[in-house]
């Protein structure tokens, strides 16, 4: 059945494993790179989904749009109307820390948020949510046959990208752990808790808060091929 946000009939067009970036041009790139047979199975929106097959694997992949608002919605209805199992989101991330260049790859542990999804949702009053560990296990198993490096660890999930105090983030480094900052994953993981589904977050480091360096939007695009590969070669 469709959603309000997702135009597709058919569930049996959506794979058990979804894909999500937030750039639902990444996903178009990602569909059209490495999956055969490809199917584009929403348009809502903007918000791109495909489906097609990675070596011989039914894989689909869609955006999520910025925010944890947005990614709320589109997760919860996968999860929910359409019998997804597992949402691997692969996104982009500010480092924390000068131990994390550019292109790194970091993999969530669990999501630190001043976000109040979670309570909201019903599910948890708590401000740190923890990743599917089977899938994280899972996924580092395919990072380390792939010789891919990856950072595990606390992440900061946050709902505001332009912060007055823009040296706030040390603080958050020092009491909180958190390694790096993006805006989705602790509403993915509060859903993921909701639905009783599985849930984690691969991100490439897109820009560093320390050192000020920082990719262009066509490389966050389409140049972050390492945690693609990770996310696609991982057999839930």
């Amino acid at each position: 059945m469709a959603t309000p946000h997702i135009e597709l009939q058919d569930n049996n067009l959506i794979a058990k494993t979804v894909l999500m970036p937030g750039d639902p041009l990444r996903a178009k790139f990602i569909a059209e790179t490495y999956l055969k047979d490809v199917v584009q199975i929403n348009g809502v929106r903007n918000m791109f989904g495909y489906t097609g097959t990675y070596k011989g694997r039914k894989i689909t992949v869609m955006g999520s749009g910025m925010g944890m608002p947005s990614i709320g919605i589109y997760s919860y209805e996968l999860f929910k109307f359409y019998d997804v199992d597992t949402i691997i989101r692969i996104g982009s991330a500010g480092a924390y820390t000068d131990k994390l260049n550019l292109y790194d790859v970091v993999l969530a542990k669990n999501a630190w948020s001043e976000s109040s999804y979670a309570k909201t949702m019903g599910v948890s009053n708590k401000k740190k949510l923890a990743a599917t560990k089977k899938v994280n296990n899972k996924i580092k198993k395919t990072a380390q046959k792939l010789g891919i490096p990856v950072h595990e660890g606390t992440i900061h999930s946050s709902d505001v990208f332009y912060r007055i105090n823009g040296d706030e983030y040390k603080e958050i480094y020092e009491k909180q752990d958190a390694i790096c900052v993006e805006m989705e994953s602790f509403a993915l993981f509060a859903n993921a808790l909701a639905t009783g589904k599985n849930a984690a977050c691969l991100l490439t480091i897109s820009d560093s808060l320390v050192t000020h360096e920082a990719t262009s939007a066509e490389e966050r695009q389409n140049a972050f091929t390492k945690m693609m590969e990770i996310a696609l070669n991982t057999k839930i």
